[in-house]
C-alpha cells in the first residue's frame, strides 16, 4: 500500500525523510566498514606486517577469483553446493514443519518423542557422517541428507514451541464454538505462527549451508566444501579465503531471498 504524500503533514514528511536519510547512512557505513577492513588487510599484507601466505590478502583473493571464474571451475562448484543446500533446506523445512504439527496434534506422542528431539538436537551431526555415507553412498544424496538432518530438528523444535505457545484463551474459545482440531490448527495456530516459520526459515539458511559444506568435507569431489578442503591440503590459502567469501555471498543471497519471501507473506497477512 503506497502512501499518498500529498495528504501527509509537514512533520510526518520530515520524519519520513529523516528515516530515509538514516537508512542511506547505514548502508554507506556498511559499505565503508567493508572497504576500510579490506584496505587495512591489503596494506598490512603489502607492508609485511602479516604473512600473506597464511592470511592471504584481497589482491590475491581477487586474482584467484578471476582465475576460477575464467576457467569455469568456480561456478560449477557453486552450483553443486547451492543445489545440495536448497534441496536440503526445502526438505528439512517441510519435514520439520510436519513433525512439529504431528507432535502438537497428539499430546501423548509429543510427551514421548520430545526428549528424543532434544537429544538429537544436541548431538554433533558430523558424528553421523560415517553412517550417512554407508547408508546413502558417496554421492550428492549423502550431502543432502546431512543438510536435511541439521535443519529438520531445528524446524521441528521451533515450530512445536510456537504451536504450543499459541494463545490458550483463543483455542479454548474455538473449542467452545465446537471447532475441531483441524479447524483450530488452520484458522488459529498455523496463521499465528507464520512469524515463527519465517524466523525458522532464516535460521535454516545457515543450517542448510552448514550441513552441505560439512557433507562435502567428509565425502565429495565437487562443491565449495571440496574446494575448501583441497585448498587447505595444498596450502593454497588464497583459494580457501576465496571459497569462504563466495560461501558468505551465497548464504547472504539465500538469506535475502527468504527475507523477501517473509516481507511478501507478512504484507499479504496485513491486508
Amino acid at each position: 500500500m503506497k502512501i499518498d504524500r500529498s495528504t501527509l503533514s509537514p512533520q510526518h514528511r520530515k520524519y519520513l525523510l529523516h528515516k530515509k536519510h538514516q537508512t542511506i547512512a547505514v548502508r554507506l557505513w556498511q559499505v565503508g566498514v567493508l572497504v576500510i577492513f579490506l584496505g587495512i588487510w591489503e596494506l598490512l599484507a603489502q607492508l609485511g606486517a602479516i604473512d600473506s601466505f597464511i592470511t592471504s590478502c584481497p589482491s590475491k583473493i581477487g586474482v584467484t577469483f578471476w582465475e576460477l571464474t575464467v576457467q569455469g571451475t568456480l561456478w560449477r562448484h557453486v552450483l553443486v553446493s547451492t543445489y545440495e543446500t536448497v534441496v536440503g533446506f526445502v526438505i528439512g523445512t517441510v519435514l520439520g514443519y510436519a513433525i512439529g504439527v504431528a507432535l502438537w496434534w497428539n499430546e501423548s506422542v509429543k510427551r514421548i518423542l520430545e526428549p528424543y528431539l532434544v537429544v538429537l538436537n544436541s548431538l554433533p551431526k558430523i558424528a553421523l557422517g560415517p553412517l550417512i555415507i554407508l547408508w546413502f553412498g558417496t554421492g550428492n544424496l549423502s550431502i543432502i541428507v546431512m543438510a536435511v538432518i541439521i535443519s529438520v530438528i531445528i524446524t521441528a523444535i521451533n515450530m512445536l514451541t510456537g504451536f504450543c505457545e499459541t494463545d490458550a484463551d483463543k483455542i479454548l474459545l474455538m473449542r467452545a464454538m465446537h471447532a475441531n482440531r483441524w479447524q483450530i490448527f488452520t484458522k488459529l495456530v498455523a496463521p499465528a505462527n507464520v512469524p515463527t516459520l519465517m524466523s525458522t526459515l532464516k535460521i535454516n539458511v545457515g543450517m542448510a549451508w552448514v550441513g552441505s559444506i560439512m557433507g562435502e568435507y567428509i565425502v565429495s569431489k565437487e562443491g565449495i566444501g571440496y574446494l575448501l578442503v583441497y585448498g587447505a591440503q595444498t596450502y593454497r590459502l588464497d583459494l580457501v579465503m576465496t571459497c569462504t567469501i563466495v560461501l558468505c555471498i551465497m548464504a547472504g543471497l539465500m538469506y535475502y531471498v527468504v527475507a523477501l519471501i517473509e516481507k511478501w507473506v507478512l504484507k499479504r497477512r496485513s491486508r
